[in-house]
């Protein structure tokens, strides 16, 4: 219970120092498209802050470990798959990937008496034998991250963030179609699409509308029209049952150029690069007779 006494209510304090406790732990995952799922150690369900915590889905954790300072707080989860809890199927699907988790320590018998004990995302998830095993990294991992600004030609943004500011929704750069031929749920055969020229779409984004696939989304690799038909190539595929007659969206893509934020979206005000950076012939190059060096535009 390292670190538990930190922010403890004085009624769950005054529980432990009995020495005769009811304790058990409960843990709150919300994945990135918003399904939230409890889960407890306890024998029976328990349930605050509006959620249930459900006792059957045989979900139990290691001890967590907790430092002070900058180190990084992490611990593991373990469960069994079933199919009205975590399945199979979306662990492959990656719907669990980096899902935001929280940890309470709780008394069972008086559940407003309890500490949140852990906060952070699920990392790498391996399964076997019909069960899991899923690494939590802590607030703290966010410190392992490169920050600050990096100086390139290309824009840093993606297409339709904060930095970047360009509306996804505008006519012209989203297309929906139901999918004609999926091969391998990575290559997929769609209708012509006119009115999108070809390769408008590459580099930017398919996300599946209906289907088991629902909500999951990859990189578009290549965007080719050939007769009547259009092909869409994703970079990696992906790991659901996809099947012909599913819907799906596409984003217009962006190869973070200057002359592509400009002509193509109309945004070079908002370019995060630096086209005009010298390449690798400026570090050679020399006054010459004849030359006038005024300092002016390179351009």
């Amino acid at each position: 219970m390292s670190g538990a006494g930190r922010g403890m209510p004085a009624a769950l304090r005054a529980h432990l120092e009995t020495g005769h406790t009811t304790l058990a732990r409960c843990w709150a995952v919300t994945r990135r498209d918003g399904e939230v799922y409890g889960f407890t150690d306890h024998d029976c369900s328990l349930s605050f802050d509006g959620l249930t915590f459900k006792a059957s889905s045989g979900l139990t954790a290691r001890s967590l470990q907790q430092a002070t300072g900058l180190s990084v707080d992490n611990t593991e989860a373990l469960g069994a798959l079933s199919d009205d809890a975590v399945n199979e199927a979306d662990i492959d699907a990656g719907r669990f990937d980096d899902a935001e988790v929280r940890a309470w320590l709780v008394n069972w018998a008086d559940v407003s008496q309890r500490v949140l004990q852990f906060r952070g995302h699920i990392g790498e998830i391996r399964r076997a034998g019909g069960a899991f095993q899923a690494e939590l990294r802590g607030l703290s991992e966010q410190l392992n991250r490169p920050v600050g600004r990096v100086y390139q030609k290309p824009c840093t943004a993606v297409l339709g963030d904060a930095t970047c500011g360009f509306d996804l929704t505008t006519p012209g750069y989203v297309a929906e179609a139901v999918i004609s031929e999926v091969r391998e749920t990575q290559i997929f055969r769609l209708p012509l699409l006119p009115g999108f020229e070809p390769g408008w779409f590459t580099r930017g984004v398919l996300r599946l509308n209906t289907g088991a696939g629902q909500g999951l989304w990859g990189a578009i690799k290549s965007d080719v029209t050939q007769g009547d038909s259009r092909t869409i190539t994703l970079w990696q595929a992906l790991r659901a049952d996809i099947r012909d007659g599913d819907q799906l969206r596409l984003t217009a893509g962006c190869d973070r150029r200057f002359e592509t934020c400009r002509l193509k979206f109309n945004n070079a005000l908002n370019f995060q690069g630096f086209p005009d950076i010298p390449g690798e012939d400026w570090l050679m190059a020399v006054p010459r007779q004849g030359n006038r060096n005024t300092g002016g535009s390179r351009r």
